[in-house]
């Protein structure tokens, strides 16, 4: 960060965590000053504070900055142009004069008041905040949820924020309870504890931990004794914060919420499978035959009965690698089901696997969170046990992606007459969110499944297919000889070679080579977050390369510009968008301080406060690009991503391109992915509780 001292208006380097600065504030700084070996002379902060600026000029930036709804740079100018030094006097005090200004009306007024009503109160919040590390997007959440009363709720209980503000983690509010003289081993702090190691496991896919676990895990974080720990975890437990079950294997605990969700799919999924047979007609074989004639298309055995099947069963899965004829055979089911009479619902996880799917049937497909109508006044879905989905067959693709609670709220809303068929990936990476849930509806052999190996002629020509294939076996994939081919591998030994060569394929040898468009259509994937190959910093490179200039917001050390590709980082139920749905920014209001984001076909508008919610998408994590297809997709790999080369990772990252795979790394790398078949196991009991529920 750049800033201009007061005392001599020279430029100098400061360094620190800024989050929520904007430009055109002015700052106190508290540091020292350090000389570094490449950059030379730089502040390094400890700490700062916001102070109102004292010259016309820093006036002028200040409120220009977008800070204050409703004032823009323009506006700035000639508020200050009018009132000079008393600009944010006049705005404190005696907001009326506002309207003294040319192109002020009322509403106007109104809202630049209101606005700077608004800020004055997250400052205060921000003056006790600051210290913490606390971002000023944050301390808004803070001040929204709280009000006045902020800072003494805070006081009283600083564990809270990380229970009750989205953003909030628990070592924010440990930090502000170590400041305000809370003892090590409170009470208060070993529960906190206690919730955030069980979150800390949900975010790793776990529904449930082992108790001894748990309480181990928390006395290590927290540096107090283990029986301080077991004691916060029998008291939540008797409040209902956290759910204990003994089983055959031990004691575990989890969070209400997800054991809840996953008792409840048990039973949901149960019920639904043990329920009298399916719609068959009175010749499945015939019918088949039909359609094959009709298609002009030959299914294989496996397909025939996985037809016959869909027909029968009141619950089947169908799964199997790319392809092996899923897409086929489903539209075949769905043909004859629906000459038969019978209504089917297609859905999806996300965005781009309805639109593949809906591209592939000829038929509407909706992603799930729409299937089931969410409502932002309700908080919840509409469609439930009381007003189920219309359909007599739903058809659900990429089941592997959905987590433990989404399934749970889909098996509520399927009215008990209707069937179920699951389509997925199993050798794919599991969901982002908790649970493991097509897998584990296939051991626990409570469900009829079906699964897909035979690669099909056309899908064989194909060296994305039949490396996809090969991975998965454990056998290294084959580069294509000729450069008319779809998968190449180049090997790059250095993190820095291996950067630079992704540069030169993203902005020159793929567009030129194949026809692509570098913005559109082709997109990077890496395993880590961090580091010179992480998420981070490839989407920083590529954005200085591919869009370097244009209106933008700034977010901390992110700047989001009109064209970016962006992707959502958790579901936001009131915008309508969710984890992993990819957009592009299609408009920038400096002024208001709001992004528009284009999402297939629709937009979304976007507060400051809310830019958290968004990352650059130039570059993503593998786990972050399931369920979409791109035309083209870059993978980085080097050894210093050891701990996640892991064949379900290559497996699923090779299997996202649809025209072009290149993997750009050391083969070492390459090896290491391929023969790690050891995919970290989700301590999860769907499993066990079909198992309980069916004979």
């Amino acid at each position: 960060m750049v800033v201009a001292l007061a005392e001599s208006g020279r430029e100098v380097v400061a360094v620190g965590n800024f989050a929520g600065v904007q430009p055109g504030e002015s700052l106190r700084l508290a540091g020292k000053w350090t000389i570094h070996p490449r950059f030379g002379e730089q502040f390094q902060v400890v700490s700062f504070s916001t102070v109102a600026p004292a010259t016309l000029t820093g006036i002028e930036r200040y409120l220009g900055s977008g800070l204050v709804k409703g004032i823009g740079r323009e506006l700035a100018g000639r508020l200050v142009k009018k009132f000079g030094l008393k600009t944010l006097a006049v705005i404190d005090e005696t907001p009326r004069r506002l309207r003294e200004v040319e192109g002020i009306g009322p509403a106007r007024s109104r809202q630049i008041t209101e606005a700077w009503a608004a800020q004055r109160a997250i400052r205060d919040v921000m003056v006790f905040l600051q210290s913490y590390g606390v971002s000023t997007g944050l301390a808004a959440r803070i001040w929204k949820l709280y009000g006045d009363r902020a800072s003494e709720a805070i006081r009283e209980n600083p564990y809270r924020l990380a229970a009750e503000v989205d953003g909030v983690g628990f070592k924010t509010a440990d930090g502000i309870a170590k400041n305000l003289g809370i003892p090590p081993d409170s009470p208060h702090r070993a529960e906190a504890g206690v919730r955030f190691v069980l979150g800390q496991a949900a975010a790793q896919g776990h529904v449930m931990a082992p108790v001894q676990s748990l309480i181990d895990q928390t006395a290590a974080l927290l540096s107090i004794e283990p029986s301080v720990c077991g004691k916060a975890v029998e008291t939540l437990a008797a409040r209902g914060g956290l759910i204990l079950e003994q089983t055959a294997s031990g004691r575990f605990a989890g969070l209400p919420s997800l054991v809840r969700a996953e008792e409840g799919a048990a039973r949901l999924l149960s019920r639904l499978a043990s329920t009298q047979g399916g719609s068959s007609p009175t010749d499945a074989s015939s019918e088949i035959a039909k359609w094959e004639s009709r298609r002009a298309i030959t299914l294989s055995a496996l397909q025939r009965e996985a037809v016959a099947r869909g027909l029968r069963e009141k619950v089947l899965v169908i799964t199997g690698g790319p392809g092996t004829g899923k897409t086929t055979l489903i539209t075949c089911l769905i043909d004859i089901l629906e000459a038969s009479g019978r209504t089917v619902a297609l859905s999806a996880p996300t965005g781009r696997a309805a639109k593949r799917m809906a591209e592939a049937t000829g038929r509407e497909a909706r992603t799930i969170h729409r299937l089931l109508e969410w409502s932002p006044h309700s908080r919840g879905f509409l469609r439930c046990g009381a007003n189920p989905i219309r359909c007599d067959t739903l058809v659900v693709d990429e089941t592997s992606m959905i987590d433990v609670t989404l399934f749970n709220d889909l098996l509520a809303a399927i009215p008990p007459g209707a069937e179920l068929i699951l389509v997925g990936d199993s050798d794919q990476l599991p969901s982002v969110g908790p649970g493991n849930v097509l897998a584990d509806v296939i051991s626990s052999a409570r469900v009829p499944v079906i699964r897909l190996t035979e690669i099909f002629r056309q899908a064989g020509a194909s060296l994305i297919v039949v490396n996809a294939h090969r991975i998965n076996e454990g056998r290294m994939p084959q580069t294509s000889p000729s450069e008319a081919g779809d998968f190449f591998i180049i090997e790059r030994e250095e993190p820095e070679k291996i950067l630079e060569t992704i540069r030169e394929l993203v902005t020159k040898r793929i567009p030129q080579h194949f026809h692509l468009e570098p913005l559109q259509d082709i997109q990077v994937l890496t395993p880590m977050q961090k580091g010179l190959l992480g998420v981070a910093n490839m989407n920083s490179e590529l954005q200085a390369l591919l869009n370097p200039r244009g209106p933008s917001l700034s977010r901390g050390s992110a700047s989001l510009r009109v064209g970016d590709r962006v992707m959502q980082l958790r579901n936001n139920y009131d915008l309508g968008v969710f984890n992993g749905d990819i957009g592009w920014i299609a408009s920038v209001s400096q002024e208001n301080r709001t992004l528009g984001v284009r999402f297939d076909e629709r937009t979304v508008a976007y507060e400051w406060e809310d830019l958290d919610e968004l990352s650059l998408a130039y570059a993503c994590s593998i786990h972050k690009s399931q369920g979409s297809e791109f035309p083209a997709v870059i993978v980085a790999l080097h050894t210093q991503h050891f701990i996640l080369l892991k064949r379900n990772l290559l497996y699923t990252a090779v299997t996202r391109a649809r025209k072009l795979a290149v993997l750009v790394g050391s083969r070492k790398a390459l090896a290491i992915a391929v023969k790690n078949a050891g995919a970290e196991k989700r301590c999860t009991r769907l499993a066990e509780r079909l198992a309980a529920y069916l004979p």
